[in-house]
C-alpha cells in the first residue's frame, strides 16, 4: 500500500498564519494529477512540530476529504510521548487514514529498548498499518537495524522510512527482514541507491514541487529501466540538494511559493530564507523551468 513515489506534503498558512485549507486542497490535486502514489500529511515537511492538536487533526481531515480514496493517506502521528502518539494515531484512524507514520520519539533520546517498546505499544493499541520513521538528524537518536528487525515481527508494522543517511543500515534491514518490512527512502538524494538495494520507494520532499519527475524516476526503477533511472536521478540531484540548503521545510515551501502554489510563510522558530540561499534556490528552480 505504501510504496512508490510518496510526498511528505507541506502545510500552507495564510497571511494571518492560519492553516490555508484552500491552498492545501489545490496542492493535493497537484500531487494526484502528477501521479503521486501516497499523500503523507503532518510529517516533518508538514510542520507537525508547530501545529496544535486541533490543527493537526484538521490537516489530516482535509487531506482525507480531498483525496477521497483516490490514493492512500499515511498520516504523521508520531510524538515524543507514547500515550500521545497512540491518541493522535487513534484519531487519525477514526477520520479514515489508511496508515500512520510514526517518528522515533524526539528529544527524550530513549534506549533501543525504549524505542522498541514505544512502537510496540502503538502497534498494540492502534489497528492500522504503521510506518516507522528513523530520522536521527531530527530526533537525536538512531534506531538501529537490530531494533527495526525486531519490530518487523509485529504484523501491523509494515514499513520504515529510513532517513539515517546510512545505506548500510538500510541494506541490513532489507537483508534480514525484507520479507516482513518495507524500507522506504527518507532522503530524496538516496532514493535510487536505496531502491537498487531493495527499498520500495521514497517519502519525498522534492515531490512537493516536482511530483511528476520524482514519480518518473521511481517508476523507472520499478520497471527495471536502470539507465533511465540513473539519468533522472542525476537530473534531480541539484533540486534534492536545494531542498535542504536551509532547514526543511523552509526551502521547499519557498519554492512552492515562487511557483505560485501557496505562501512561503513558516512558523517560528523557522524563519524566511536568507537572501544568499534564496538566490541559490532560484537558480535551481530556473534551471528546471519551475519559475
Amino acid at each position: 500500500m505504501f510504496q512508490g513515489s510518496m510526498v511528505a506534503i507541506i502545510t500552507p498558512f495564510d497571511i494571518q498564519g492560519n492553516f490555508d485549507e484552500e491552498s492545501y486542497r489545490q496542492l493535493i490535486e497537484f500531487q494526484i494529477e502528477n501521479g503521486t502514489d501516497v499523500i503523507v500529511p503532518c510529517g516533518t515537511t508538514g510542520e507537525s512540530a508547530t501545529l496544535d492538536y486541533a490543527e493537526h487533526d484538521q490537516v489530516i481531515k482535509v487531506c482525507i476529504e480531498q483525496v477521497n480514496k483516490r490514493v492512500p493517506i499515511l498520516a504523521g502521528t508520531g510524538s515524543n510521548a507514547t500515550a500521545e502518539a497512540i491518541a493522535i494515531s487513534q484519531h487519525a484512524k477514526e477520520m479514515g487514514a489508511d496508515g500512520v507514520l510514526l517518528v522515533a520519539p524526539y528529544y527524550n533520546k530513549p534506549s533501543q529498548e525504549g524505542l522498541y517498546q514505544n512502537f510496540k505499544a502503538i502497534a498494540k493499541n492502534v489497528n492500522l498499518p504503521q510506518v516507522l520513521y528513523n530520522v536521527p538528524g531530527r530526533t537525536g537518536i538512531n534506531m538501529t537495524a537490530e531494533t527495526t528487525v525486531r519490530l518487523a515481527e509485529i504484523d501491523n508494522i509494515v514499513a520504515i522510512k529510513e532517513a539515517s543517511g546510512d545505506i548500510t543500515q538500510a541494506s541490513e534491514i532489507i537483508a534480514r527482514a525484507g520479507d516482513k518490512i518495507d524500507v522506504l527512502s527518507g532522503d530524496d538524494f538516496l532514493t535510487l541507491p536505496l531502491m537498487a538495494c531493495g527499498a520500495k520507494g521514497v517519502i519525498s520532499v522534492t515531490a512537493n514541487i516536482m511530483p511528476k519527475q520524482v514519480k518518473s524516476m521511481v517508476q523507472a526503477v520499478q520497471e527495471n529501466r536502470w539507465d533511465n533511472a540513473r539519468e533522472l536521478h542525476l537530473q534531480l540531484l541539484d533540486a534534492h540538494q536545494a531542498m535542504f540548503i536551509e532547514s526543511n521545510p523552509v526551502p521547499v515551501k519557498t519554492a512552492a511559493a515562487l511557483m505560485g502554489n501557496c505562501r512561503a510563510d513558516v512558523r517560528l522558530p523557522m524563519v524566511a530564507m536568507q537572501a544568499d540561499t534564496l538566490d541559490k534556490l532560484k537558480l535551481v528552480l530556473r534551471k528546471h523551468n519551475l519559475i
